[in-house]
């Protein structure tokens, strides 16, 4: 088995009117999240950013669309997911960029990972959230990208 490298992105997903896309994780019915995923051995942080975007929703946008916040987060990684990790690795390094499109998109989610998508406004996509830094990460759009939107 080859591990995971405890290096990863969340790219969150999101319209000028800062509607989120968020997936719902095929092995744990109820937990919306962005876009995340592990990067591999010698790829920039920007090309896992866009391969993941593109195996989890089909989505193939150019590096330029991307923005990197110049943002991590360590965290401890789910016991139950740990066995993908060489033996005592416990935390990951999350890199965090954000995608905005012109408008909502039906998107194709990858059924191994996913069962399906659904668009929100930032702050109901935050509340869904399991995960305490995607949550942030939207919560944090409204200051970086369109504080008009924010009492929406």
């Amino acid at each position: 088995m080859e591990f995971k490298k405890p290096v990863s992105v969340l790219v969150v997903i999101h319209t000028p009117v800062l509607e989120v896309l968020l997936l719902e994780r095929t092995k744990h019915p109820g937990f919306w999240q962005s876009v995340t995923g592990s990067q591999e051995d010698g790829e920039p942080l920007l090309e896992t950013a866009r391969r993941e975007v593109r195996e989890e929703t089909g989505i193939d946008s150019a590096a330029v669309d991307f923005i990197d916040w110049q943002l991590s987060n360590l965290y401890e990684i789910f016991a139950e997911w740990r066995y993908r990790y060489a033996p005592g690795v416990m935390h990951n390094t999350e890199h965090v960029f954000s995608l905005c499109l012109p408008e909502r998109i039906d998107v194709t989610v990858a059924p191994d990972e996913h069962l399906g998508y659904r668009w929100l406004p930032w702050r109901d996509a935050a509340a869904a959230c399991f995960s305490w830094t995607n949550r942030d990460a939207i919560l944090e759009l409204p200051q970086r990208f369109a504080p008009h939107a924010a009492p929406g």
